[in-house]
């Protein structure tokens, strides 16, 4: 029998997925920076190392008066009765999702974290075309008609999860999108959870103008932000959620610290320190976070390039560590390498680059289509030492590691187009 998703598009079927490439088993972590550790972090967390003891679920005082700071500082003030805090992102948005209950509907493509954790309670996920400038918000029109046929079908769609710096596809939404979708939301009387976690990573921060749903509906959007898209290392997992305002927010909150709590989910003594410390944005994090900002946003413009010189699609990358690129141009030639899907294609490339490419599907997108998503972390060097060097270099391009690094993506780039060509026919 033919497998399908909600939206009808075929599932890939048991021998499509190699072991351990499943859904869940499997799933590409948000891009890492690839930087050694802020020695002020690292003295936070050994300067709490002695606490034994787990911070109270929820967050303590400390941790939400400094997230609440955090929020303060980017016009979302919030007091600390609509504030929670977790062991990373995923834990939040699963018990948001537990707690609102119904059908979710997401972006195509979307982060991949995010499907899983719904599946996982048994709710359905729909995804939603975006359009073709940016990522991370869905097309109003499409979001209505997505909501309207959920509904005729016996469906119960509640919430919506948009981001609005977006991984995959390191996008910022336009507001006047942002405004439509919002405002289409809100009128079929959606939640909506913003994913703010690449908020703080505007390759152009003066010339790129980014607003929260938060700001537009008040009383309806949850945000969600994961430390580790720009103030932890990913393997300090610590997040932080804000509630709306009025009796839904007050609700919400409950609600989650009673799945949180069933969850055993608390965030340990010392990651809750550091997670405090990054939070009140003291000097040495703002300056390592905008010098890391500057370095990635070098480095993806670089593989941008790379990616359109060798006959690819990419949007140019306005924040994240990563980009995503259609190869569907390529096609003739990585059909001849025996890549004719997006698994194939993160195969093809993870052997040649000897980094991960996980291909769109990872993200919702179509198996048959020839997407994938670039990190620019793993561009950077292999050892603590080159990553330090690329952080500290005024012209990083140029140092030997990284230009090692985009001759190789380019090579195999240009190899593919040089071979499309010889496929394509005479004119």
């Amino acid at each position: 029998m033919r497998r399908t998703d909600p939206e009808g598009h075929a599932r890939p079927g048991p021998h499509t997925l190699p072991e351990g490439h499943g859904p869940v088993r499997y799933g590409p972590a948000p891009p890492d920076d690839g930087l050694p550790v802020l020695p002020e972090l690292s003295a936070a967390l050994a300067a709490a190392a002695g606490r034994g003891g787990e911070e109270p679920v929820g967050g303590g005082a400390t941790l939400i008066d400094a997230a609440c700071g955090y929020w303060e500082r980017r016009g979302l003030a919030v007091t600390g009765d609509r504030v929670a805090a977790g062991p990373g992102a995923p834990a939040l948005l699963l018990a948001l999702t537990a707690v609102l209950g119904g059908d979710v509907l997401v972006p195509r493509p979307c982060a991949a974290w995010w499907a899983p954790y719904a599946r996982l309670l048994g709710r359905p996920v729909f995804h939603v075309p975006t359009p073709a400038e940016s990522g991370g918000v869905p097309d109003p029109y499409a979001l209505l008609e997505t909501v309207r046929r959920v509904r005729d079908e016996g469906g119960d769609p509640r919430l919506l999860v948009l981001s609005i710096a977006d991984d995959p596809t390191a996008t910022v939404a336009p507001p006047e999108l942002l405004h439509e979708t919002v405002e289409a939301a809100g009128g079929e009387g959606l939640h909506l959870v913003s994913d703010e976690t690449w908020r703080d990573t505007l390759h152009a921060p003066r010339a790129t103008m980014l607003l929260s749903p938060a700001e537009m509906l008040p009383e309806r959007v949850s945000v969600v932000t994961d430390l580790a898209g720009a103030l932890l290392p990913a393997g300090w997992p610590a997040a932080v959620a804000r509630f709306p305002q009025g009796d839904t927010g007050t609700a919400l909150h409950a609600r989650v610290l009673d799945v949180l709590t069933a969850m055993g989910a608390r965030l340990a003594g010392p990651v809750a320190v550091a997670a405090g410390y990054a939070l009140d944005e003291p000097e040495p994090v703002v300056v390592r976070r905008e010098a890391a900002v500057r370095l990635h946003a070098r480095v993806a413009a670089a593989v941008h390039g790379v990616v359109v010189a060798g006959g690819g699609l990419v949007r140019p990358p306005q924040a994240g560590r990563h980009l995503y690129a259609d190869l569907e141009p390529l096609r003739a030639a990585l059909g001849a390498q025996g890549v004719g899907d997006a698994q194939e294609l993160e195969d093809f490339l993870g052997a040649r680059l000897g980094m991960p490419a996980p291909g769109g599907h990872r993200f919702g997108d179509d198996l048959a289509a020839l997407r994938v998503r670039f990190a620019t972390g793993p561009l950077l060097g292999r050892t603590d030492e080159e990553r330090l060097e690329c952080l500290m270099s005024p012209a990083p391009l140029e140092l030997p590691h990284v230009q090692r690094a985009l001759m190789s993506l380019g090579s195999v780039l240009d190899g593919l187009r040089d071979d499309a060509r010889r496929w394509e026919p005479p004119r």
